[in-house]
């Protein structure tokens, strides 16, 4: 880890073998896992670590297991800037607050854009429902959001006229 993110942690997600009787020796098992990787951490760091923890086991590629690799997100962190400010800005304007940043969240969608984009930001509603059953969002947390947006981005607007 770093001073904005966590250490690397590997997570099994699922494991799956076997005909489902409890007599049968299963021939295969999948294992699906996972990492939560830092910047600090490569995704070729981190695959040669499972392949040589296999090694040392005896284990050898090909024949006695198959890796299938998808990288779903490479981290990324935002630095100091106009984007960061005008947002920050915003939110106390709106709210009275000063926003905390923070990596905490988990994977971001912003993954998706950060390596094409300089600065990425990402902001909305309290979460506390976030990803469970009736996740929703409070009616009237939705207007001072929407100012929030408006005053980032006449701020940003200000800010490229100058």
């Amino acid at each position: 880890g770093n001073d904005f993110f966590p250490p690397t942690s590997w997570q099994v997600s699922n494991i799956h073998g076997g005909t489902g009787a409890s007599n049968v020796i299963p021939g295969t098992v999948v294992i699906d896992f996972n990492f939560r990787f830092c910047p600090e951490s490569t995704t070729e760091q981190l695959q040669r670590r499972v392949t040589d923890v296999l090694a040392r086991h005896g284990l050898q590629d090909g024949t006695d297991y198959e890796l299938q690799w998808t990288v779903g997100g490479l981290p990324f962190q935002t630095p100091p800037g106009a984007l960061v400010d005008a947002v920050r800005d915003a939110i106390r304007d709106e709210t009275g607050l000063t926003p905390e940043l923070s990596t905490s969240g988990g994977t971001s969608d912003g993954r998706f854009i950060a390596q094409i984009c300089p600065q990425v930001v990402e902001l909305g509603p309290p979460n506390a429902s976030i990803h469970k059953v009736n996740e929703h969002v409070i009616v009237s947390e939705v207007e001072p959001l929407k100012n929030i947006y408006r005053r980032a981005l006449e701020r940003l607007d200000q800010k490229a006229r100058s």
